[in-house]
């Protein structure tokens, strides 16, 4: 008598251990899920070590559009680079030649259909150094909207503001 219930005890106590990890397997996979799904939704524009962007107290979001990255070398378009900042600003006038032709040339993917006919609802965000010069800033936002795009938006890191 006493060997059946022992049997019966190790039975119960060994097959338990298989049974308390299943809930912990999907408690795991729900977590994993989760974090994913909240992770995707905190920066839209890319991040980089080359430039210091100013602070603002923005309040909306930005949406997601062309990226003009202004750095102390370069410009680039969507992380594909135009040319050296030095050469591209050095000529007269107002519109920097290549940036109008990749910003021309882009494949809007993040413009809806209809938008990409209306140049009003076209948008392109600025990245740059708080220390450019505005000169080279007006050129950049003048090619912009040569090249059809509407709205255009400096990139700015949001300032904690104090609690009233």
């Amino acid at each position: 008598m006493t060997s059946y219930r022992i049997k019966r005890h190790r039975k119960r106590m060994h097959g338990a251990s298989h049974f308390a990890l299943v809930p912990f397997i999907d408690m795991m996979t729900i977590l994993v899920v989760f974090l994913l799904a909240h992770t995707a939704d905190v920066d839209i524009l890319p991040n980089t070590r080359h430039i210091e962007i100013p602070q603002s107290i923005a309040e909306r979001r930005p949406h997601p559009s062309v990226v003009v990255m202004v750095t102390k070398q370069s410009i680039y378009v969507d992380g594909r680079r135009i040319g050296a900042l030095a050469d591209l600003t050095a000529p007269a006038g107002l519109v920097i030649a290549p940036l109008k032709a990749a910003l021309l040339a882009q494949d809007d993917r993040t413009v809806a259909e209809a938008a990409r006919v209306d140049a009003a609802h076209r948008e392109v965000t600025i990245m740059g150094d708080k220390q450019m010069p505005y000169s080279i800033l007006k050129k950049i936002m003048m090619t912009c909207t040569e090249a059809d795009y509407g709205k255009v938006s400096l990139a700015v890191v949001q300032r904690e503001q104090a609690a009233s």
